[in-house]
C-alpha cells in the first residue's frame, strides 16, 4: 500500500453510483479504525452520492 507522512496511509473513496470516479485520500488507522464514508460530488451523474472506502491498487 501507499504510504503518506506520519503513518497515514492512501486510501480510495469510491462512488456508490458505480460510475468508477473515485478520490484518493490519506487516512491515519490508528484515528480512525473504521471504514470511511463521505458524501461527495461524482460528476459522472453530477450529483452528491455516498463515497465508502476501497483498497488502493
Amino acid at each position: 500500500m501507499a504510504k503518506a507522512k506520519g503513518g497515514s496511509i492512501l486510501v480510495r473513496l469510491v462512488s456508490a453510483a458505480g460510475t468508477g470516479f473515485f478520490y484518493v485520500k490519506s487516512k491515519n488507522p490508528r484515528k480512525f479504525p473504521t471504514k470511511l464514508e463521505f458524501r461527495k460530488y461524482d460528476p459522472v451523474v453530477k450529483r452528491h452520492v455516498l463515497f465508502t472506502e476501497a483498497k488502493m491498487k
